[in-house]
Formats: structure tokens, C-alpha cells, sequence
């Protein structure tokens, strides 16, 4: 491996190093500067953002022996998970502080998580998957078991730890199958060996039915989504906030490594699995979301409906629906982290200010906590001009050009029924009469930059057309090189004439 192979790996790098270099800040005198380690943690996720912007306008590159791919997907979606979390430990530091888990050790369980989110990103390989996916979870399960004077925390860790574990098996149990049936880890050569193979082979479609699951499970889609209700509710809305934000882009992106990287030729069998994994996640997620007074167990169904809508781009199996799959999760990302940004501002020491009945009078008590809360509602049940509908739209279009109407016609009337727990909140918050006349206490910083976040999904209309237009962008340069890939190894056994057709493509490759 050459130096030059480690400027792509440049953001994993100092985070992994300034990572460490804080755990040991925490052992020496320097750890009575209470605020070293946040402001360390926030430095270090916008130098590594930063050098992630520059990476999603480079050329392509694959490093260490294949494993590791430098495109703009895995930037794009590398820059999006560092400013998320930026805003995240923005957002939950006096929260944090008031609770006694804003300890150096939380941070750096931020920053692991945040490197295994990475490595998913620009996994080219089955064993760069497992490991970003387990370096991702394991910071995870810790961080929402971190306030350990809370039973419901450790109750929620132990229900995501025992689920989450299965999820993993059951996904490392896939890829062991599609290990036996191809003889190799490289997603490239995967795809390869699984295009001469029949997608009626047994094996292969037992393969599948354990990697859709595992992924579901991560991605928290009915019907494996019995672990979201309960961790989002459970834990600190600190690692609450974290966890519906990032780990969501982290997800998307290995759904996409794996499934239109390796498996893509295998399309008309996981299309039907995700068609019914989305219509019941949006189904199930919208349905009992009605019913919900607790805010972050409604947000927590709401997530599982958004990862329906998120999964029509995939199943349509187009480039569009790719890349309205990438845009919808990134604007939802925007979108709940305001959210839940509402609930962990809102939140006094004594009281987690987690109940719709909360929120009574808000618009009285604090006009501009209100009108946020009121562009994020909107957004979130996708009514214009939000970023949220267009989201939505372009998903729609995405079904409607794929011929699968059906499927598009029955999603627009599940949002429908979905928006009325959205308006339910705006509601109480301007119509009903004040239960605290006490003011919702955040300072200055955290209350601009919700505004901001706010504002963004009304602000962000006029681009529209340029954000679709760079994940369009992104998702290409996704499946080119993984076709460069494949025409290589081709190359590299020159031991008969082939032609590669791309379908969907603009262009066919001769190989010699």
C-alpha cells in the first residue's frame, strides 16, 4: 500500500487518532478542562467533513487491495454523517452536562461510531462491510446503555444489544452463503460469479432472504423494527438524537454496496422482498404513530414509515430511484435531527419533556422554538414547500417511471394518513392553552442553529434541482467503477472473449 492510498482514508484516519488522543486527554491533568473533549470532538468532525467535501468532486479510486473505495457516494455520505454529528453534540451538550454523560468516554464512543459509519460508506469488500457495521453498532449499544443510574436506558441497550445481534447474524450468515456459492469476499467479483448463476437456486435465494433481513433489521423496517419503539424511547434523547441521524446514512449506504454492488443481477427477487418490507414498514409505522403521546416514540414509528418511503427508491431498481433514495434519507436525516434537536432543547434537568402534552402553548411560551418546530412538522409529513415533499416526489416519480404505479398509488395514501400525527403536534403546540408558563431554557448557540436547521428544509427549495442533481451525480459514479471493476477482472483473465452488457446504461463494454 502506498502513501498516496491513505489520503483517501484521511477522515477515518484522524478521527480514529484524535479518538484516542482524547481517551488518554482523560486520564491526565488536562481533564479538569471540562470542555476539552467537546471541543475537541467538534473540531475533529469538521476538519474530517471538511476533507470529505473535497473528496466528492475527485476522480474515483479503489485502495487497499480492493477493499476500500474513494468515490462520491462514500464522500458525500462521509461529509453528511460529520456535519450530523456536529450538530448532534451541539444540540444534547447541556443535556448531557445536566445528566453527568457529557464525559470524554461518550465522545469517543461518538467518534468510533462515527469511523465504522465511514468504513461502511466506502466498503468494497464483505469483510469491510462486517467490520464497519460492528465497529458502528458496538458504540452504539454502549452509548445508549451510558447513563447507568437509568433503567429504562440499560433496559433499552440490553433490548438493541440481544436484537441487534440477531440482525448481525443473520446478515453475516447471508454473506457467508454468498461466500460458499462464489468463492470470494470482493463485491465486484461477487457480482460477477452471480450473474451466470440462476436466481432460482435454492441457496441463493436462502442467501438473500438472511441479507434483506439483516439489513432490515438495521435499518430498523417492519416487520424487524420491534427494537426501534423502545431504544428511541429508552435511551438519553443525547444518543437518541445520534442514533436517528447518522446510522441512518451509514445503513443506506451498505444497503446499496450490497445490493446493487454485489447483487443487482438478483433484482426481480429482492424487489418483491422490499416491496413488502416498505409498504408494512410504512403501514405499521404511520398506523401506530397515531396512537402515540410519547413525542420520541411517535418519532420513533415516524422513522420506521420514512424507512419504508426510503426503500420505494431502492426496490424501483433504477439509477433515478437510487438517487432519490440517497436524497430522501439525507433531507430525512435534516429533518429528525431538528426534531429531535426540539425535544433535547426543551428538556430540564428533572424532566425529559418527551410527552406530545409538553409541547401545549409552545407558540406562547417560546414563538421561535415554535415556528421550528412547526417547518420541521410540515416537512416531515412531506407538505410543501418542504424539502420533505419533494423528497417524497421525487421517490413517487422514481415508482411511477418503473412502471410499479401500484405501489406509488398506495404509498401517497399511507403519507396521507400518515400526516395527521404531524398536524396533531402543530396543534397543541399554537392552539392549546399553556400547561408551563416556565421558558424552555437553551442557550444562545444550540437555539441558532436549530433555527437554522429549520429553515434549511424552506431555504433548500430553490436547489432542489442542483442536490438531486449531485446525488444522481454520486450514485453514478458509484456504479461505474464498480463496473470498471468487473471489466478489470475480466481483463486480468484474458481467457476468452466476453461482452459485458450494462443494462440501464449508456454505454457497453468489449473485453479481450
Amino acid at each position: 500500500m502506498s502513501d498516496f492510498e491513505l489520503v483517501r482514508l484521511l477522515p477515518e484516519i484522524i478521527i480514529s487518532l484524535m479518538a484516542c488522543t482524547i481517551l488518554v486527554i482523560a486520564e491526565t491533568r488536562l481533564k479538569k478542562f471540562q470542555s476539552l473533549p467537546f471541543i475537541l470532538t467538534l473540531a475533529t468532525l469538521v476538519l474530517a467533513g471538511l476533507i470529505a467535501s473535497f473528496g466528492i468532486f475527485r476522480e474515483s479510486k479503489i485502495v487497499l487491495e480492493g477493499m476500500f473505495i474513494g468515490d462520491s457516494f462514500a464522500y458525500l455520505n462521509k461529509f453528511m454523517i460529520c456535519l450530523l454529528v456536529v450538530v448532534v453534540f451541539i444540540y444534547s451538550r447541556e443535556y448531557s452536562n445536566s445528566r453527568k454523560i457529557s464525559r470524554s468516554e461518550y465522545y469517543v464512543l461518538g467518534l468510533f461510531s462515527v469511523v465504522g459509519m465511514m468504513i461502511l460508506a466506502s466498503a468494497n469488500h464483505l469483510l469491510t462491510i462486517y467490520l464497519g457495521l460492528e465497529l458502528m453498532s458496538l458504540c452504539l449499544y454502549a452509548m445508549v446503555a451510558f447513563q447507568r443510574d437509568s433503567g429504562t436506558a440499560t433496559e433499552a441497550a440490553m433490548k438493541y444489544f440481544v436484537l441487534g445481534a440477531i440482525g448481525s447474524g443473520s446478515l453475516l450468515y447471508g454473506l457467508s452463503i454468498i461466500y460458499g456459492l462464489t468463492g470470494s469476499l470482493d463485491i465486484a467479483v461477487i457480482q460477477t460469479v452471480m450473474s451466470q448463476i440462476s436466481i432460482d437456486s435454492l441457496p441463493l435465494i436462502l442467501a438473500l432472504v438472511f441479507i434483506v433481513t439483516g439489513l432490515a433489521f438495521k435499518l430498523g423496517a417492519a416487520p424487524f423494527h420491534m427494537w426501534v419503539p423502545d431504544v428511541y424511547h429508552g435511551a438519553p434523547t443525547a444518543t437518541t438524537i445520534f442514533l436517528s441521524t447518522a446510522p441512518k446514512i451509514a445503513a443506506f449506504a451498505m444497503l446499496l454496496r450490497l445490493l446493487i454492488g454485489g447483487l443487482e443481477s438478483l433484482l426481480p427477487i429482492w424487489q418483491d422482498m422490499l416491496i413488502v418490507i416498505a409498504i408494512l414498514s410504512i403501514t405499521i409505522g404511520n398506523v401506530i404513530a397515531i396512537a402515540q403521546e410519547n413525542l420520541k416514540r411517535m418519532l420513533a414509528y415516524s422513522a420506521i414509515a420514512h424507512t419504508g418511503f426510503m426503500l420505494l427508491g431502492v426496490l424501483s431498481g433504477t439509477e433515478d430511484g437510487y438517487s432519490a433514495s440517497l436524497f430522501y434519507i439525507l433531507i430525512y436525516s435534516v429533518m429528525t435531527l431538528g426534531a429531535f434537536g426540539i425535544i433535547v432543547l426543551s428538556a430540564k434537568k428533572n424532566s425529559e419533556a418527551d410527552l406530545i402534552s409538553d409541547y401545549y402553548g409552545l407558540n406562547r411560551k417560546d414563538p421561535w422554538m415554535a415556528f421550528a418546530l412547526l417547518l420541521i412538522m410540515f416537512s416531515l409529513a412531506g407538505i410543501p414547500p418542504t424539502a420533505g415533499f419533494y423528497a417524497k416526489l421525487v421517490v413517487i416519480q422514481a415508482l411511477i417511471d418503473a412502471n410499479l404505479v401500484w405501489v406509488a398509488v398506495v404509498a401517497v395514501l399511507l403519507a396521507v394518513i400518515g400526516a395527521f400525527y404531524y398536524l396533531r403536534v402543530i396543534k397543541v403546540a399554537f392552539f392549546e392553552d399553556l400547561t408551563d408558563d416556565n421558558p424552555v431554557l437553551a442557550h444562545t448557540i444550540p437555539r441558532t442553529v436549530l433555527g437554522i436547521n429549520a429553515i434549511v428544509l424552506i431555504a433548500i427549495i430553490p436547489w432542489v434541482g442542483e442536490a438531486i442533481a449531485l446525488c444522481r451525480a454520486t450514485i453514478f459514479s458509484l456504479i461505474w467503477i464498480f463496473y470498471s471493476l468487473i471489466v478489470l477482472k475480466f481483463i486480468l483473465r484474458r481467457d476468452h472473449q466476453i461482452l459485458i452488457e450494462i443494462p440501464r446504461r449508456n454505454f457497453v463494454y468489449y473485453v479481450v
